[in-house]
């Protein structure tokens, strides 16, 4: 018998795993999927490491979880300056200075773009948001709203931005300097090689069985451990019995380009509404140092579809509004039943993880395993 079954590859469970093996316990590790690390798995195309299923930047404040994912590969200074393109012209994000000018032209200073920001918000002078359209006018204006939120927002969570919760947009960035840097964290950087070298390095220690499901078998899988960690959906877990909890999915399409460098950047984010994805994604450009890759007379690039989720589809975003976290709450209480059963992770917990938010959730929970 394992000390742990940990359902799902992920980065969740194989910090855990990780951790875990260094105590001297053992671990089985499952995965209906045919690879590990999740969708952080990246795979090699052609000589270009690819995010199979989208983007994935590792940035952090924290210097202890900096250091702790450094133990296990190399990272480079890749700093995630992505681009919108609102019908054929392109703006900096995150909102600075560069796309303030580039909307309005007249623009040329700092106190002049929190004016004109300050202007354009006014219509939301004394009220309070009672929805993501009104949370976003009363803190970047309309213009702002209209070009590179409203479109993106919408197809991202698939309804009107009217119909969504403020708590979506609680802030939004603006910098009045001249400054692309997307992130505000110290520690930022891509793994030379890609992120599947990461958590095979983390699994290390563990039997892993890929392609199986735990479902196809749970009576088996429920007696070959003392402890079970589940990061799957919690719904799924319980049979959907209170009801189904809602995510988005996504759907990438994915090809090679014959052209040394097809859009000059990692990122571009398509903010209109007629545009039926989201981004396209460069893979090359998250790894720029590779000169190899970087100058073959190719590229892959993947344009990211938001998608209505249904049973059976990969969950990607927990939709966190009041019907769904009251629903989640009445999961989390069945969970808290569960003798052997710990539930971990952002489906698990019905919430969205950054990676190392995911790995500050792990080592607590390994804190308490102890």
């Amino acid at each position: 018998m394992f000390s742990y079954l940990l359902i799902g590859a992920g980065l969740f469970s194989s910090v855990l795993a990780h951790e875990l093996a260094k105590q001297g316990k053992s671990c089985l590790v499952i995965d209906k999927r045919t690879h590990v690390a999740g969708n952080i798995y990246t795979e090699n195309i052609d000589g270009i490491n690819v995010h199979t299923y989208g983007a994935h930047i590792f940035h952090t404040d924290s210097k202890e979880i900096w250091d702790y994912v450094n133990q296990f590969a190399e990272f480079n200074r890749y700093t995630n300056c992505p681009v919108a393109n609102y019908k054929g012209s392109l703006y900096n994000l995150p909102f600075n200075m560069n796309t303030f000018n580039k909307i309005w032209p007249d623009v040329l200073t700092p106190e002049q773009a929190k004016n004109r920001i300050g202007e354009q918000s006014c219509e939301m002078a004394g009220k309070v948001p009672c929805n993501l359209e009104e949370q976003a006018i009363s803190l970047v204006g309309r213009d702002i709203y209209e070009r590179l939120i409203k479109g993106y927002t919408e197809k991202q969570w698939g309804r009107s931005c009217s119909e969504l919760p403020p708590e979506i947009i609680k802030r939004l960035p603006l910098r009045y300097i001249f400054d692309n840097n997307y992130f505000n964290d110290r520690f930022q950087g891509i793994p030379v090689g890609g992120y599947t070298q990461i958590i095979e390095k983390m699994l290390a220690g563990a039997d892993i069985q890929l392609n199986t499901d735990y479902f196809s078998d749970k009576e088996y899988f429920d007696t070959c451990a003392e402890k079970i960690i589940f990061t799957g959906p919690i719904d799924c877990y319980f049979d959907y019995c209170l009801g189904e909890l809602e995510y988005r999915s996504l759907r990438f399409e994915t090809g090679i380009v014959p052209v040394q460098n097809y859009q000059g950047n990692a990122v571009i984010n398509y903010t209109d509404a007629e545009t039926p994805f989201t981004r396209i994604i460069e893979h090359k450009h998250f790894e720029p140092d590779n000169k190899e890759s970087f100058n073959l007379p190719k590229t892959v690039v993947t344009r990211e579809y938001p998608a209505d989720w249904k049973i059976g589809d990969d969950p990607y975003y927990p939709v966190n509004d009041r019907r769904n976290s009251d629903l989640y709450n009445k999961y989390r209480k069945l969970a808290a039943r569960e003798r052997k059963v710990i539930f971990g992770g952002r489906l698990g917990m019905y919430k969205y993880f950054d990676m190392d938010d995911t790995i500050a959730a792990a080592l607590e929970l390994f804190k308490c395993l102890k």
